[in-house]
């Protein structure tokens, strides 16, 4: 899912897919507070450097879902990108205190004096609840992990630089507004916001000295 690796589905259509999972789960029809929540996501415009697209869902994580791919692109060049997976159980689910959950994939190169820093993986992680907690979100149960992975080529591959990769994965509950509806939209816009600094981007609006952000990576293939 790295963005070397390329995109992470043929760009088949999510709502239809969505569709037919609630179909073939539910007899036919989608919850309301599911489609609301689904065409809020349709909806969003993120910043243009994060191109957003629909893909195929997982069905067995929940009753109903629906799934975003995004990639950070700066020119021809793929920075970051990552999965975004919008889960709905009617019923509720205890796990995540709501009925409602987010879980997230994201990948970016790094540079490997970077990924040596002892402190990345906090580092990251509060790029996550910052990206939340900047759009005064809110949610709960938030749980994840952050994974750094070095590559070292030998023999036939000994002329390819040393590669380094972050991924986080993530998941957290929305909380429901009106009709029992969390406001998709902003979480897709602060998932958006974790994308683009992951990927080394300066933030969209007026920039906070406080925030660090990755330099832009070492040689990421084009498009």
């Amino acid at each position: 899912m790295a963005a070397a690796q390329g995109r992470l589905s043929d760009g088949a259509d999510g709502m239809d897919d969505a569709e037919d999972t609630a179909q073939a789960r539910a007899g036919g029809g989608l919850p309301p507070a599911f489609r609301a929540a689904v065409d809020a996501l349709r909806a969003a415009r993120p910043r243009p450097q994060v191109e957003v697209e629909p893909t195929p869902a997982p069905q067995r994580l929940a009753p109903f879902a629906y799934a975003l791919e995004a990639v950070v692109v700066d020119g021809e060049q793929e920075l970051a990108d990552g999965r975004l997976v919008l889960l709905h159980d009617p019923d509720g689910h205890d796990a995540w205190q709501g009925t409602f959950r987010l879980v997230t994939l994201v990948r970016a190169e790094l540079e490997p004096e970077m990924a040596a820093d002892p402190l990345l993986p906090e580092v990251c992680w509060s790029w996550l609840t910052g990206a939340l907690q900047a759009r005064g979100l809110a949610y709960g149960e938030p749980s994840g992990t952050i994974t750094r992975a070095g590559s070292h080529y030998f023999g036939g591959l000994a002329e390819r630089p040393a590669a380094s990769q972050i991924e986080i994965r993530a998941s957290w509950t929305p909380r429901e507004g009106l009709g029992g509806v969390p406001d998709t939209a902003a979480h897709l816009t602060s998932w958006c916001d974790l994308l683009a600094q992951v990927a080394g981007l300066p933030p969209a609006g007026p920039g906070d000295a406080s925030v660090v952000t990755l330099p832009q990576r070492r040689g990421p293939q084009s498009r």
